[in-house]
């Protein structure tokens, strides 16, 4: 195994940490995409926020015809995904575009998808900036073509003391085990990738892209879904849940 697929795999260990279930969600994505846009043939695909191309790879995996369009603002984990997916050839392709900088669409080598998806990328967005997105995205996918977002849409402390404590326990329960079995933290997974030669090059850039970029507030499910039904996508709903981490779905 390579140093680069060696990263990508303790890459999925890291965040399987922090998602409960996380190849269920993958799973359920997959499924959606077979019975929608995928079940006529060929997908093009754009996922926006790919790392280091985790759910890329499943999707090109699944369908043997399929291209995706990688967006990533990170130069370290665009490059660590150009890199662990060669092997697909010109099947992926990765693009350097910053999904909170209006009109970053116009970096993509396509006009027209048949589906847009995301994993645990898009809550780097504030409210603003995502409804943007989803705006934009309204321009691209085709005529019955899906939105797919899985992440977490954190319950409101205020008003959702429970569901909020739920959900802080099952994260905890998750971590503890992951950590138990010792899979490397956010911190250590850093670490380890930026000791590549390749990936470090790009570390001083990402760095300067992202030194002054403050944590979002959170958007909530409600937000996601208005925000869908404002850019014109007839179908919106939930096709996953476990706690506070959806699947967030909108058909075109």
């Amino acid at each position: 195994m390579s140093v680069f697929s060696s990263l990508v795999r303790r890459w999925d260990a890291q965040q399987a940490a922090y998602i409960t279930d996380r190849d269920e969600r993958f799973q359920v994505m997959l499924d959606v995409l077979a019975a929608g846009p995928g079940k006529d043939g060929a997908l093009v695909v754009v996922d926006l926020g790919c790392g280091p191309g985790s759910l890329a790879a499943r999707i090109l995996e699944r369908f043997p015809d399929a291209v995706v369009v990688g967006v990533d603002y990170d130069p370290v984990q665009l490059r660590l995904a150009a890199i662990a997916l060669e092997p697909f050839g010109d099947r992926f392709m990765p693009v350097d575009a910053d999904l909170a900088s209006p009109g970053w669409s116009s970096a993509l080598p396509v006009e027209r998808i048949d589906a847009a998806v995301s994993s645990t990328a898009l809550h780097w967005l504030p409210p603003a900036g995502l409804v943007a997105v989803y705006a934009e995205l309204a321009g691209l996918v085709r005529e019955d073509g899906v939105v797919l977002d899985a992440d977490h849409l954190r319950f409101d402390e205020a008003t959702q003391p429970l569901l909020s404590a739920l959900a802080a326990g099952d994260d905890a329960r998750t971590q503890e085990a992951a950590r138990a079995a010792g899979v490397p933290t956010w911190d250590e997974w850093w670490y380890e990738a930026l000791t590549v030669p390749e990936l470090a090059a790009h570390a001083d850039e990402r760095d300067r892209r992202f030194r002054d970029r403050p944590a979002p507030p959170d958007s909530p499910l409600a937000l996601h879904l208005e925000a869908l039904r404002a850019a014109g996508f007839r179908e919106t709903g939930t096709v996953w849940q476990l706690y506070d981490d959806y699947v967030v779905l909108a058909r075109r």
